[in-house]
């Protein structure tokens, strides 16, 4: 028995992070797509790592609860990485919300309840959270503190045309939700805090290059900055910084890392098309 680092999502971010930070613990992975977790639980295991691998589907209560508890059979679960979510062009409306909605929502409430004294999580937002118009303070208010269970219920959410709306109000909701979540955690002795990324080269990113908004995002990272893609590794060294001692007096917060992007729009030097 020893100190357990859980990773949902195992993809490009997913897998770096857990590189970085598995080093002297057990290394719980989680993902939805049952081959690609097996085979970085293969690799990381082949590199030394303690490893166990967990089907996960975030979009339900039940699913997060028996991960939860697979979890905590390995020991005191002392750093969550919670990185699983579905693109723009990967889903329907009811599918953006119900995994990035309620699924970072479920997440916050079940590791809430079995998060170590002393320990750390961090959710993986977006920029998009930052660039999404402002919402209604009785909107905000709701996607902040509705129970978890209620929160696809939420009238104004049914309203949502298109997955790109979708997926940007979800992202909102994710600062939120860290926000609203953090004093629970901190009754724990332990603090949740978000990152939102940037446009990250990672297979989910590449596909968001590839789509009809490519163009967009391209010009977006032109006017940045740093004028270059992120990388993963970009994300997993923010996330080492929130899950250690060093940042032990920051939590509630997200940590936006997307290379100057939103910087770049709040100052007037980058304009988005409005049609």
């Amino acid at each position: 028995m020893g100190d357990v680092l859980v990773v949902i999502g195992v993809g490009g971010m997913g897998q770096v992070i857990a590189r970085r930070q598995g080093p002297g613990k057990t290394v719980v992975l989680a993902d939805f797509n049952e081959a690609t977790m097996h085979a970085v639980a293969d690799q990381l295991t082949a590199d030394g790592h303690t490893v166990a691998a967990h089907v996960v589907d975030v979009s339900s209560r039940e699913s997060v609860r028996q991960l939860v508890r697979t979890a905590a059979a390995f020991g005191d679960i002392t750093q969550l990485v919670h990185t699983a979510g579905l693109s723009p062009t990967q889903a329907s409306v009811e599918r953006v919300l119900a995994v990035d909605l309620a699924g970072v929502a479920y997440v916050l409430d079940e590791f809430g309840d079995a998060i170590a004294d002393g320990g750390a999580g961090v959710v993986i937002a977006s920029m998009a959270g930052h660039m999404w118009p402002p919402l209604p303070p009785e909107h905000e208010q709701a996607l902040a503190t509705a129970p978890a269970d209620d929160l696809l219920g939420l009238p104004f959410l049914g309203q949502i045309a298109d997955s790109g709306s979708a997926y940007g109000i979800s992202k909102r909701a994710n600062h939120l939700r860290v926000a609203a979540a953090s004093v629970a955690w901190g009754r724990r002795g332990a603090r949740i805090n978000s990152i939102s990324p940037g446009v990250i080269s990672t297979p989910m990113g590449q596909q968001e290059l590839a789509s009809d908004s490519g163009a967009m995002m391209r010009a977006m990272v032109d006017s940045s900055g740093t004028g270059r893609l992120g990388t993963p590794d970009d994300i997993a060294t923010a996330a080492a910084f929130l899950l250690s001692p060093d940042s032990s007096f920051i939590t509630g917060v997200d940590v936006l890392v997307d290379g100057g992007v939103v910087a770049a729009l709040r100052s007037g030097q980058l304009k988005l098309p409005t049609g």
